[in-house]
């Protein structure tokens, strides 16, 4: 159990108001994986991949679908909250727009391991070198909107990439 997040505080830590038990702390970080010492998206990426397994084994595509909109709509709304009290823009332990973009991707992966390595790679990949216009959002949508955005985008780019790589190894 981990009982300090990257920055050292105790899990329990009160930032600007908000603390980690409030429900927009929860959701926007995903339930502390973004409070998860070193590479916070790789570890929220990471956390989303469990979910995305089960609800895509539970219901298909179009359940991972839902879950990717109401995933975006749930964490519009919490990062714009978390970003209100804290007064950062883009605080990096807020994850959610990982889990968001990770299971954009995963719409196009099959339920096997391999598949779904490929599309954490991809969407890691897209989410740091930020092509455009996944730099261009980042840069210049603010808010807990912009958070969401610039990661949706990466998304994009990987489920792309993966589609392409699922019709070459078919």
């Amino acid at each position: 159990m981990v009982n300090q997040d990257h920055g050292g505080r105790p899990l329990s830590y009160r930032r600007a108001g908000i603390t980690v038990w409030h429900p927009a702390s929860l959701v926007s970080t995903w339930f502390g994986a973004g409070l998860l010492p070193k590479g916070p998206g790789t570890w929220g990426s990471a956390a989303a991949l469990p979910f995305a397994w089960i609800i895509m084994d539970a219901g298909g595509p179009v359940s991972l679908l839902a879950a990717t909109l109401a995933c975006f709509a749930v964490g519009w709304w919490a990062s714009s909250v978390y970003v209100r009290r804290t007064g950062a823009e883009d605080p990096s332990e807020v994850v959610i727009d990982e889990v968001a973009g990770q299971w954009l991707v995963l719409l196009a992966a099959p339920l096997d391991p391999l598949s779904y390595l490929m599309g954490f790679a991809l969407f890691r990949a897209f989410d740091i070198w930020k092509p455009w216009p996944v730099g261009w959002a980042d840069r210049r949508i603010g808010g807990g909107l912009g958070i969401m955005v610039d990661d949706i985008l990466a998304g994009f780019y990987g489920l792309g990439l993966l589609v392409l790589f699922n019709h070459l190894r078919s």
